[in-house]
């Protein structure tokens, strides 16, 4: 087991408490930090299980419930909602706070980070701004959407904020964001079998049973969303990140939003075509979305924590 605490950080909002979680090892001995960026309708502790089996490995683990989940809300209706000024601005400069603190309480220590869907791309952008004293990226159920379709996606979201207001929870971009690639899979948690999200009917049953997994998302917060898939798969801002950084591309090979694997394939060519020096990339036949929650999820959390400790000890 585990030593677990939480504390809050002020949001770069200026009014939100963040929920923080941290993990270390029980025996108070540890060899590197690793930090989780969580991704859309989900928190942070969805990730304990993972996190106890770094910490069994001599990882401290940090990771907060991003602005708008978990318990980083002010009020029921900011569920979804991230800023009305800067809505992916201020879940980066969120992620910001955090890494300095733990740096500042941990320093010379290996850090590595690891973000998952939506934090994925959040941390794609967050890298290419913020990108000093990272020993290595792990980016999981990641995709690529071109430039000129995500833009179209903004200028769509900005004119339902005009006419709707903000916190207004559209079908028409909740039905746009989860289009063709998932058609495939049950998206409702009736056909616990047929999930997009993971084999394992159990996890199923459990998320769609969950009040702070199946809220709806406001505007803005796919605003924010659709901010930070433009920015981090456009070229020019791949070019921008480190060439000494070290990347590790994880996706289920049936995950929509990977696009079944070409999606991630794409972002890794782009990262090699920017002269990075060290880009691994595996594909989980047959596995979906959440592969931390996967059937076999054991050869992931494995293959994770190589990659890790062969770049603490390269």
């Amino acid at each position: 087991m585990s030593i677990r605490n939480e504390f809050t950080l002020l949001s770069n909002n200026g009014k939100t408490k963040i929920n923080c979680v941290v993990w270390k090892p029980e025996d108070g001995r540890y060899i590197g930090v690793i930090q989780l960026i969580h991704g859309m309708l989900e928190y942070i502790d969805r990730y304990s299980e993972f996190a106890e089996f770094l910490t069994q490995n001599g990882f401290i683990v940090v990771g907060h419930d991003q602005l708008g989940h978990g318990k980083s809300v002010d009020s029921e209706k900011e569920y979804g909602f991230f800023d009305e000024e800067r809505p992916s601005n201020v879940l980066i400069a969120d992620i910001h706070n955090l890494r300095n603190k733990i740096q500042e309480e941990y320093k010379n220590v290996p850090y590595f980070m690891l973000g998952h869907s939506m934090g994925s791309y959040m941390l794609r952008k967050y890298i290419a701004l913020y990108n000093r004293n990272v020993d290595g990226v792990i980016i999981m159920g990641t995709g690529f959407v071109a430039p000129r379709t995500t833009l179209s996606g903004i200028k769509l979201t900005k004119v339902i904020e005009k006419f709707k207001g903000s916190h207004h929870r559209s079908k028409m971009l909740e039905k746009m964001s989860f289009g063709k690639p998932y058609q495939k899979f049950d998206k409702t948690g009736v056909d616990l079998s047929n999930s997009w999200l993971t084999k394992d009917e159990e996890v199923v049953k459990k998320y769609y049973s969950d009040p702070l997994c199946t809220f709806k998302f406001t505007a803005n917060g796919y605003l924010g969303l659709f901010e930070a898939v433009l920015f981090s798969c456009k070229l020019e801002n791949v070019d921008r990140v480190p060439k000494n950084i070290p990347f590790f591309f994880v996706s289920g090979e049936d995950d929509p939003v990977g696009d079944f694997g070409k999606g991630v394939r794409k972002i890794y060519d782009m990262f090699n075509l920017t002269n990075h020096k060290d880009v691994t990339m595996k594909l989980y036949k047959n596995d979906r979305h959440e592969i931390l929650k996967e059937t076999d999820k054991d050869v992931v959390y494995k293959d994770i924590l190589n990659w890790i400790q062969a770049r603490i000890n390269n």
